[in-house]
């Protein structure tokens, strides 16, 4: 079988003259945001990428094709659709030889990326291990994505209603880099801080770009973490989006909600909690880390 892919047109030109590409995942759009604020922020992720002088690739499967890169009609049927497919690595087979339509996770963005031969990618956070894994066993298939796909993953941490401790003792476990970006500190997705540490602060896109060149010219395979915390204009104090947290994890407990349901419930019920106030720190943290990737992306170009 021949593998369904299709590039944008942009993308594609930009790939075979060397340029810089960022890839952007389409979760964010199908279960991140309601409409119109999900095809608003789409658009304009893909415009903080072009503003750094990279390309975006918005990724994403349509009718059993990986899309790398999406016209604007593509994007508005994706955000408008309902009930689309939240695809991870174990979905892409079924739903590639079934014609399905679905929105990438972290993990599959990933696969997809590699696959198209572009080695930086933004998103919000990373997924991780949840909170009472060490009962339910409920860790994010991004993690082991990490471990084994050459991409940079651009991100304001991971989702902060995981086990951020354990989510780190995973990296380290699987040999993932983790860096802080302008920190020494792991950022907590909503918040800057979190009281961990990251391996090593670097301190500009270059930096980033000559430790992704020494890493995948060495042959160590697998990804890189670059923590970038949000924007202190729209950080969250860690005492009220904590509080959020735990009501939105009891709530979940209740309802009996675990696997895929699990954390677009989580992030609902926080924004509900908090007024949209989280939302709209998604929103910030997702465009800041664009920004950086794209300036990852076009020093990592010059390198290579």
């Amino acid at each position: 079988m021949r593998l369904p892919i299709k590039y944008a047109d942009e993308v594609k030109q930009a790939l075979g003259r060397g340029y810089p590409v960022v890839a952007l995942e389409s979760t964010i759009i199908s279960h991140g945001m309601p409409y119109p604020q999900n095809l608003e922020n789409a658009r304009a992720l893909e415009e903080a990428v072009r503003k750094e002088g990279a390309v975006p690739a918005t990724i994403a499967i349509l009718d059993g094709t990986i899309r790398i890169g999406l016209s604007a009609q593509e994007l508005e049927r994706l955000g408008t659709a309902k009930n689309v497919i939240k695809a991870s690595r174990r979905d892409l087979p079924v739903l590639i030889a079934q014609g399905k339509n679905a929105a990438t996770t972290v993990a599959s963005t990933m696969i997809c990326a590699a696959l198209a031969g572009i080695p930086v990618f933004a998103t919000g956070g990373i997924g991780g291990v949840h909170r009472g894994a060490q009962e339910n066993f409920d860790i994010s298939a991004d993690l082991q994505e990490l471990a084994k796909t050459d991409v940079a993953v651009i991100c304001a941490g991971a989702k902060a209603i995981l086990d951020l401790p354990l989510t780190l003792e995973y990296l380290e476990t699987h040999g993932v880099p983790v860096l802080g970006y302008g920190t020494e500190e792991f950022p907590a997705f909503y918040t800057r801080t979190s009281g961990l540490k990251v391996d090593y602060p670097i301190y500009s896109a270059e930096e980033a770009a000559s430790v992704l060149d020494a890493k995948w010219s060495a042959n160590l395979k697998g990804g890189v973490v670059i923590a970038n915390p949000i924007p202190e204009a729209y950080s969250i104090e860690k005492e009220r989006i904590d509080g959020a947290i735990e009501t939105a994890l009891a709530e979940a407990r209740t309802r009996g909600l675990t696997g895929k349901e699990l954390t677009p419930f989580l992030l609902e019920r926080i924004s509900e909690i908090t007024g949209g106030e989280s939302l709209e720190a998604n929103r910030h943290l997702a465009m800041n880390n664009a920004r950086i990737a794209a300036r990852i992306a076009a020093a990592y170009s010059e390198l290579s």
